[in-house]
């Protein structure tokens, strides 16, 4: 690295898993594997139709968004790439995008704003270009900004040797 890092990636947030039919990944994923359906989030800007799970407990707690197109003909295809992106949480989002951004770091349109699970959020483009030669390499990568009790958990796991 050129430069010390001046934020901390904690843990996985989210995995996002997108289908043509969010009734068939519910039957695997809540049916059979005994997630649970926390909240639901639907957007037309964003072509989505989504169920929130939780995987875990607490701070540690790992969202599973299972989600379909309103149209399928539309952009963003979120069922295009079956593992659609997953979701790490960090410390402080805007410090890490300004630091991120000044490394090549590529970012997707839309900069920083309010996620469907309510924390601040930006995405990382899967592909760099020209201005910005890093990208995902092919993953679409969601920062989300961490809340200070998930941020203190990940800090006494650390400190306890765990992290």
């Amino acid at each position: 690295m050129t430069a010390d890092r001046p934020f901390k990636v904690l843990g996985l947030q989210q995995v996002a898993i997108g289908g043509p039919d969010k009734l068939r990944l519910q039957k695997l994923w809540v049916d059979l594997f005994g997630l649970e359906v926390t909240g639901t989030f639907r957007s037309e800007r964003e072509n989505v139709d989504e169920d929130i799970c939780a995987l875990g407990s607490g701070p540690f707690k790992v969202e599973v968004d299972l989600m379909q197109p309103l149209d399928p003909d539309r952009k963003p295809a979120v069922q295009a790439t079956p593992l659609n992106h997953i979701g790490l949480w960090v410390d402080d989002l805007p410090t890490a995008v300004e630091w991120l951004a000044a490394q090549g770091l590529r970012f997707a349109p839309g900069g920083i704003r309010r996620g469907a699970a309510g924390f601040d959020i930006c995405f990382v483009h899967p592909k760099g270009n020209d201005e910005f030669p890093v990208g995902g390499e092919g993953v679409l990568i969601e920062l989300v900004q961490a809340p200070p009790e998930v941020i203190q958990a990940f800090a006494a796991l650390a400190r306890a040797g765990g992290g």
